[in-house]
Order: structure tokens, then C-alpha cells, then sequence
């Protein structure tokens, strides 16, 4: 099948990092990227990458030739669901294990390396630009990427850039951005998230909220944009510090909003939360069609961008693991284990935010037990720290000798060392989401949680039933004697 130009990767020499043909021309050379031709934005293009979401590591798919749609505008889709582009996104060496990119993103965090963005004075995001009746958002094949889809999401794998009215912080968030018209859209921010708190803040100045969209771009910024930055922190510094080079942007032509300069797609206008229009649903990543219909804010855009041939970046969200939950869930592994860590949680071994729970629901804490009450002061505290806090509805407690990664073991020690009279707890009224469809209500998005104490009682350390498994000697002997008959 022949490949489009601009993908080459003679023709990328000299692209910046931060491009994304430069991303997809590495995976074409990697073998890692699927052509589809022809698949309709309805259902097939949806459809076709539920298929590739059911387990991980299988190919990004890049769709071309959508029907009722100009060749050369294309959907790219199921981009980090393989640890394999999660390391080639992050300079990871191939080799780089779970524990690695866990290891990889609490030095990131611990270090909080940033590189502010520069701003140049052109780009190709400006390739094509429209105002006023030439605007128009319909011309991008945005998918309706389930069968029951409230309509067409231009925005999943986005960035939704916002500037703090008192302060001018820079915000940008993965937002999810429906298509409702050539020059309307609409734009869901979850209750607490950053994006909301500063729509609540233009709210109370009585003012409407600049914003800017962006749904073409380097995965690594992608990334980001669904992390935990702190509060007051931009997003473009932390994007920086990740790919080891500033991230360069245009002003909008309307806002100002710093807009990746080599961006595929990008928009721009006005919201305000007085201003709402049917959104939804979509199915996300609990798996459900959580929230129904409803009203969300409304986007009047005032400006439109795209490069020749545009790409639309695509993270569908669904029955986890999805395009998010993977790289979230060593990315919040280790921010829940540095907060235990700043907390004053001593031998911590190990955090597992579990990529079935879309990398919230459930989370695995490892602990080295040195006092009472230790394990459960390590759960509680997990249970409700920051990284930990938001839809989280298990928190399990394990032993240092258990790989909190591994499931099967987790289980076993929940089945053999958890007493529900003394280790189970029960939190109320906690921060949750109307994604979750156990929260309360959609008016009252909180849930309960459970914390789970699964580590040997500690009173019985030393005379628990020891474990019927080889001793580390005597694996190494095993290993040293039989390693060319042993499987691998």
C-alpha cells in the first residue's frame, strides 16, 4: 500500500521532535502502524479500534480515505495502548520494564524539570487559517467513535488550553470536545479538574473564558495534558522537561493562547458556564456511557487551523485499558508513590494504579510493614492523595514480598492474609466523578471506597505460615544448573 509523503521519513530530516509525522514516520519504520483505507466516521473507524483496544501492544492505526471526506484527512487512533510507544514517546530504551517507567516518571516528577515554551513567529498549524463564515469544524472526519455516541468528538486525544484570569497561568487539559457545527462545540470539564476552576473563576468575574483546542499533536504533549500537574503549574514547562526540548508555539489569532506551532488541527473562541448546550454521552473510560445528556459548556469558535492534510489524534476512551490508561498508570503509580513518600509513609516498595480501573479505580500500595498500623496508614493515605483521590474506589494493601503489579499475586494476598474484621474500611462522601456510575448522583459526584489491608497481621510477622515458593538461593542455584530447560 503506498504510504502518504508526508509521512516519510526522508521527508522528516529535519522535523522537530515534537512533530507528529515525525511519531507516526518512527512507527512506520518500527513496524508498528496499521493503514486503513475507507472506513466510514459512524461506526467503522470506532469499531475498528475497539478491536485493537481489547488487549495492549497491538499496531496505532492511521485512517485515510474516509468516506464523503478530501484523501489526506486522516484519524489517527489507538496510540498508546503498547508500552513499546509509550518508551519510543518517552526516549525509553525498548528493553525498559514496567518498574522502569515507573522509576522514569518519579524522577520526573521528583526532579520537576521544565523547559518553557518558546514562542516563534510562524508555523504550520497556520498553513490553513478561517474566520468568520469560513470556519468550519465538520470539515475534519471526527469520528462518532462509539455505536451510541451523542455525536462526533473532535476532542479526545486533545489539549484544552485555558489562561487563569487573575494570575495568566497557561492550563491545558484533555478535555473531551464534541462537533456540533461548522462554528459550535462543546467542552466537558470535570468538577475540581483545573479547567473547571478556572471557568468557575471567569463565572464570578462575570467575564466569558478564552480557549483554544487542539487535537493534532506529538503524543508526549498529549500525554501530559492528562497527568497531574499541580495546580499553578502550565503544562507547556512540564511538556518541555518530558521531551528535552521547548515546545514551540504561535499565539491564536484571536486569544492569544500559546498554540503548538506544528499542531495538525486547532480552534479557538469563547465558553462560558452560562452558555450550555447538549452534550454527550460518550463512552469513556470506565467502560460505560457514564453522565447520559446533558449540558455542558458551549465553544463559539471564532477562529480555525489546520495543516495541509490534517491528522486527527484520536485517544478513545472505553473498557479499560484504553489509549489513557496505560501510560497513566505508571504515571500515577509513581506520583501516588512519591505522595506517600512526602507524607511520611516510610518502605514503600511498590504502586500499582491498576490499567483495568482506567488506571483510578484501583490501586495496589507495596509495603515493607514496620509498626502497627503502618499498612493501613499507607492505604488511607493513598486513598486520598492527590494522585490517589479522584475515582478511586479500592486501594489494596500488600506485602513487600508481593509485585503490587501483578494481579494474580495481589489476589492471592487478599485471599490469605486480608481479615475483613480488622483490615477492611469503608470512606464516604469521597471526590469522584459522573463518569463513575456508582458515584451518588450526577448533581453529587462522590463515591465510597474501600481500603484494603492485605499484609500479614503484624503482630504475627514472624510466626505467619511461611510461603511454599523457592528461596532466592535457591532459585539462583536452579538458575546457575538448569537455565537452558527452564521456561522463559
Amino acid at each position: 500500500m503506498n504510504r502518504p509523503s508526508d509521512l516519510t521519513a526522508k521527508t522528516l530530516v529535519n522535523a522537530p521532535k515534537q512533530d507528529l509525522r515525525t511519531w507516526i514516520a518512527q512507527l512506520e519504520a518500527a513496524d508498528d502502524l496499521q493503514f486503513v483505507r475507507g472506513a466510514n466516521r459512524d461506526a467503522e473507524i470506532g469499531g475498528i479500534v475497539d478491536f485493537y483496544q481489547r488487549q495492549t501492544g497491538n499496531r496505532a492505526v492511521l485512517f485515510d480515505d474516509v468516506p464523503g471526506f478530501p484523501s489526506g484527512y486522516r484519524v489517527l487512533a489507538n496510540i498508546l495502548t503498547s508500552t513499546k510507544r509509550i518508551k519510543m514517546t518517552l526516549g525509553l530504551p525498548a528493553d525498559a520494564t514496567n518498574m522502569d517507567l515507573i522509576a522514569f516518571w518519579r524522577k520526573y516528577m521528583k526532579e520537576s524539570k521544565t523547559i518553557p515554551p518558546v514562542e516563534v513567529p510562524t508555523g504550520l498549524v497556520l498553513q490553513n487559517v478561517y474566520r468568520g463564515d469560513d470556519i468550519d469544524l465538520t470539515k475534519i472526519p471526527a469520528p462518532k467513535w462509539h455505536e451510541h455516541d451523542g455525536g462526533y468528538y473532535i476532542g479526545t486525544g486533545d489539549m484544552v488550553i485555558m489562561r487563569h484570569p487573575d494570575t495568566g497561568w497557561i492550563n491545558y487539559g484533555a478535555y473531551r470536545v464534541q462537533v456540533h457545527g461548522k462554528k459550535l462545540a462543546s467542552v466537558m470539564c470535570s468538577k475540581g479538574k483545573h479547567g473547571n476552576l478556572i471557568l468557575n473563576r471567569y463565572k464570578e468575574l462575570g467575564q466569558k473564558c478564552p480557549i483554544a483546542v487542539v487535537c493534532g499533536m506529538h503524543p508526549g504533549l498529549f500525554m501530559v495534558a492528562g497527568l497531574e500537574i499541580p495546580y499553578g503549574k502550565n503544562e507547556y514547562d512540564a511538556a518541555g522537561g518530558l521531551l528535552g526540548e521547548p515546545v514551540e508555539t504561535i499565539p491564536g489569532p484571536v486569544t492569544g493562547l500559546p498554540i503548538p506551532a506544528n499542531a495538525e488541527i486547532a480552534f479557538e473562541g469563547y465558553v462560558s458556564l452560562d452558555d450550555l448546550i447538549d452534550e454527550g454521552p460518550l463512552g469513556e473510560w470506565t467502560g460505560y456511557y457514564a453522565g447520559g445528556n446533558k449540558k455542558e459548556p458551549a465553544i463559539r469558535v471564532e477562529s480555525f487551523m489546520h495543516r495541509d492534510n490534517p491528522i486527527l489524534l484520536g485517544a478513545m476512551p472505553g473498557i479499560p485499558p484504553d489509549d489513557d490508561s496505560f501510560y497513566r498508570c505508571t504515571y500515577r503509580s509513581g506520583a501516588v508513590w512519591n505522595q506517600l513518600e512526602g507524607a511520611g509513609v516510610p518502605e514503600v516498595k511498590g504502586v500499582w494504579s491498576h490499567e483495568t480501573g482506567g488506571s483510578r479505580l484501583w490501586l495496589n500500595v507495596s509495603v515493607k510493614t514496620m509498626y502497627p498500623g503502618h499498612s493501613k496508614q499507607a492505604g488511607l493515605i493513598a486513598s486520598q492523595c492527590h494522585a490517589g483521590a479522584y475515582a478511586n474506589r479500592f486501594v489494596v494493601v500488600v506485602d513487600d514480598d508481593i509485585d503490587p503489579s501483578d494481579m494474580n499475586k495481589v489476589m492471592w494476598a487478599m485471599c490469605t492474609r486480608f481479615e475483613p474484621r480488622e483490615g477492611l474500611e469503608i470512606l464516604r462522601g469521597c471526590w469522584s466523578t459522573v463518569l463513575d456510575p456508582m458515584c451518588y448522583s450526577e448533581t453529587d459526584p462522590r463515591n465510597a471506597r474501600v481500603v484494603i489491608d492485605a499484609c500479614k497481621p503484624f503482630s504475627r510477622r514472624d510466626t505467619f505460615p511461611r510461603v511454599a515458593r523457592n528461596s532466592t538461593e535457591l532459585d539462583q542455584h536452579i538458575l546457575a544448573r538448569f537455565k537452558d530447560i527452564l521456561p522463559r
